[in-house]
């Protein structure tokens, strides 16, 4: 049983949307809008939502994955996944192998693999250490602590003087590329080629 209270007399501003108010048998109310604007909500509601640009750039990974039959970027996620619990497990050769693994399975991954030269460091092998270093330095060149590592690396190879002397000469090409690149008329597409490696 429904008892309906019409709130539309004059006594209300013109501006106010009329409410009716319904009563059920239990004492509850229920507020509804007798108005177009009911409509019009849920016209809103019924609209498909908009999809943001991370859901649609994924789906559209995961169905190029599916068509491709490679699942390459995912696999390689959890090959670093993988490789870097075997770090901290002590397992510095098995943490290799799946660095090296994953970049088999998505070469886009060797310019970030930071976690790689920590192994490489830590078995002696500092040349292709300080090479992965440079390799993730020329991705991020605000980041310090791979320049660092190329150092020790660079040190445990040539000495420490050799070292500091290259890693001085590279920071100073680093800043001057920078200052040109921030600063240059050249659209940033043409500007990359010019952009510190070292």
């Amino acid at each position: 049983m429904v008892s309906s209270l019409n709130l539309t007399s004059s006594s209300f501003p013109p501006f106010v949307s009329p409410f009716s108010i319904k009563a059920l048998s239990n004492g509850l109310l229920f507020y509804g809008i007798n108005t177009p604007l009911r409509t019009q909500y849920h016209q809103i509601l019924a609209a498909p939502p908009a999809l943001s640009k991370r859901l649609f750039v994924s789906s559209v990974s995961g169905i190029w994955d599916a068509l491709t039959s490679g699942n390459s970027a995912r696999d390689a996620v959890i090959a670093i996944r993988r490789g870097m619990l075997l770090f901290r497990q002590n397992d510095v050769l098995g943490s290799l192998m799946e660095f090296d693994k994953a970049i088999e399975l998505d070469p886009r991954q060797k310019a970030y693999l930071w976690q790689r030269g920590l192994s490489l460091y830590y078995l002696d092998r500092f040349a292709e250490g300080a090479e992965q270093f440079r390799l993730d330095v020329a991705q991020n060149p605000n980041d310090t602590e791979e320049s660092i590592w190329c150092f020790l690396c660079e040190a445990q190879l040539y000495g420490v003087d050799k070292a500091r002397n290259h890693f001085l000469e590279a920071s100073l090409y680093c800043l001057l590329s920078f200052l040109y690149l921030s600063f240059s008329p050249l659209p940033k597409c043409a500007r990359k080629q010019f952009f510190c490696t070292c």
